[in-house]
C-alpha cells in the first residue's frame, strides 16, 4: 500500500515508524513531517493536513491507498469526511465523532447520556455566571477552554484567585475561539492513567495502559504542557480498575455507533482518573495521545498497518492485538521556555549515539533541517527519547542515559518521569 500520514509531531513519527515496519507498506508519505520522518518516509512539507481538498488532490496524484490522520485539528476540520466521501480508506473519525475532543461540552453531554462516570461540571459562554460558579464550587477546581488548545487550555487551580484568572483569560481570548465557551468542573483526586482503543463498528479493542506527565517541571509543578513524558504499562492499575476501564471504553464505543451519524473509525482516547470511587473519565480525545503513542506502539507486536486498515474498513473482528512484556519509558526533550515562548534553530547533536543504546528509539517532534542540512529545533517539544527494557527501572535508566547523550542549546526535560 501507498500510505499517507497526516501530521508532523512525535506521535506521527511513531506512527510512521510502526507503519514502515509492515510488509504491507510500499511507499510512505508524511505531511508535513519533521526532521525525523524524512529518514523513513517522504515528507510533504507544503501539504496542509487541515485542508481536506488539498489532501484529496495529493491522494489522487500520488496513488495513495490509505490515509492515517494523526492530530486532532484535521479530524475536527472534517478531513476524514472529505476522504471517505471520495472512497479513500481513512483512519480517523469524521468531524462529528471528533467533537468528542473538539468540544469538551459536547463530550461531557455524551458521557452524561451514556452513564460514563466523569467529574461534575457546567459550561458557560459569559464571564460573570462562570465566576459565580467557580466561587460556588470553590478550590481546587478545574477550568478548561471548550475547544482545541494543543493540550494547554486546562488549568487545575488550587486557589480561587487562580481559577478566576483562568476564566478571565479564556474569555479575554488567550485560546481564541476555543475559549469562547468555558467548562468548569470539580477537581477529581487520584492517579491519572490513559487507555487508548481502536474503535470501529461500535467495538473497542483496548490498548496497553500508559501514564503521561503533563506539568512542565519536576514534582508535577508548573504549567500544563502537551506532555513531558510517559511510560507503559501502568503498574498501579489494579485488575478491578483495569476491568472497569475496559468496560467504560467498550460502552463508549457502543454509544458512538448508536448516537453518531457515521461509524466512528479511529482511536478513542480515554483519559482516566483513578478515584476512590473507581475510574472516571477526565476527557476523551479522538486520536492517539502524544506522548502516550510513543510508549504504546513500540510495545505493539501486531502489524499496525493491518490493524489500522481493519479499523478504516469497518472490520473490527479482524483486529488482533499482541503486546510485548517489556516496559517503555519516554522522556521529552523540550526547548528552553516551553510551554511559553522559545527560540528555534538550535543545532541538535547526539541522536545517533543515543540510539546505539539497546532498546532506545528517538522520535522527533519539533525538528527540521536547516539550509546546511543540519538537524535543528523547530518546536517546543523537540524530541521523544524512548527506551524499552525488561523492567521499569531498566527502561528508565536507558532513557535518561540516552537523554544525556543528546545536546542542543537550551535543552530542558523532567528528571522524574515515572
Amino acid at each position: 500500500m501507498n500510505i499517507l500520514v497526516l501530521g508532523g509531531g512525535g506521535r506521527e513519527h511513531a506512527i510512521a515508524w510502526a507503519l514502515a515496519k509492515s510488509p504491507r507498506t510500499d511507499s510512505l508519505y508524511v505531511a508535513p513531517g519533521n526532521g525525523g520522518t524524512d529518514g523513513i518516509a517522504q515528507n510533504v512539507p507544503d501539504l496542509n493536513p487541515e485542508d481536506g481538498q488539498a489532501v484529496l488532490a495529493f491522494v489522487r496524484e500520488n496513488a495513495i491507498d490509505f490515509v492515517v490522520i494523526g492530530p486532532e485539528a484535521p479530524l475536527v476540520a472534517g478531513v476524514a469526511d472529505v476522504l471517505r466521501a471520495a472512497g479513500v480508506p481513512t483512519f480517523g473519525p469524521d468531524a462529528q465523532g471528533a467533537q468528542l475532543e473538539g468540544s469538551k461540552t459536547f463530550s461531557k453531554k455524551f458521557m452524561d447520556a451514556n452513564d460514563i462516570p466523569t467529574a461534575r461540571y457546567a459550561s458557560f459562554t459569559d464571564l460573570e455566571p462562570a465566576l459565580a460558579y467557580v466561587r460556588e464550587l470553590g478550590a481546587p477546581i478545574v477550568v478548561k477552554a471548550d475547544g482545541l488548545a494543543a493540550g494547554k487550555g486546562v488549568v487545575v487551580a488550587d486557589e480561587l484567585e487562580d481559577a478566576e484568572d483562568a476564566v478571565r483569560s479564556c474569555f479575554d481570548g488567550a485560546f481564541g475561539d476555543s475559549g469562547k465557551t468555558v467548562l468548569i468542573e470539580e477537581c477529581l483526586t487520584g492517579p491519572e492513567c490513559s487507555m487508548l482503543a481502536f474503535v470501529s463498528d461500535g467495538k473497542a479493542h483496548c490498548m496497553a495502559t500508559a501514564q503521561d506527565h503533563k506539568r512542565a517541571f519536576d514534582g508535577d509543578r508548573g504549567p500544563n504542557t502537551g506532555g513531558m513524558g510517559a511510560y507503559s504499562p501502568v503498574p498501579i492499575v489494579t485488575p478491578d480498575e483495569l476491568a472497569a476501564m475496559h468496560d467504560i471504553m467498550e460502552r463508549a464505543a457502543v454509544a458512538t455507533a448508536r448516537e453518531f451519524d457515521n461509524d466512528y473509525r479511529g482511536v478513542l482516547y480515554g483519559g482516566f482518573m483513578l478515584t476512590p470511587e473507581g475510574p472516571k473519565i477526565i476527557e476523551f480525545n479522538a486520536r492517539f495521545g502524544d506522548p502516550e503513542t510513543q510508549v504504546v506502539l513500540p510495545r505493539l507486536e501486531s502489524d499496525l498497518a493491518d490493524i489500522m486498515l481493519a479499523v478504516a474498513e469497518g472490520r473490527p473482528d479482524d483486529i488482533d492485538l499482541r503486546w510485548s512484556e517489556q516496559w517503555a519509558v519516554c522522556v521529552v526533550l523540550a526547548s528552553e521556555g516551553y510551554p511559553g515562548s522559545y527560540e528555534k534553530g538550535k543545532v541538535i547533536l547526539g541522536i545517533d549515539e543515543a540510539e546505539q543504546i539497546e532498546g532506545v528509539t528517538v522520535f522527533h517532534a519539533g525538528t527540521a533541517k536547516n539550509f546546511d542540512d543540519e538537524l535543528v529545533t523547530a518546536g517546543g517539544r523537540v524530541l521523544n527519547v524512548v527506551a524499552l527494557g525488561d523492567s521499569f527501572d531498566d527502561a528508565r535508566e536507558k532513557a535518561y542515559e540516552a537523554c544525556d547523550l543528546i545536546n542542543f542549546e537550551g535543552k530542558q526535560y523532567r528528571s522524574d518521569i515515572g
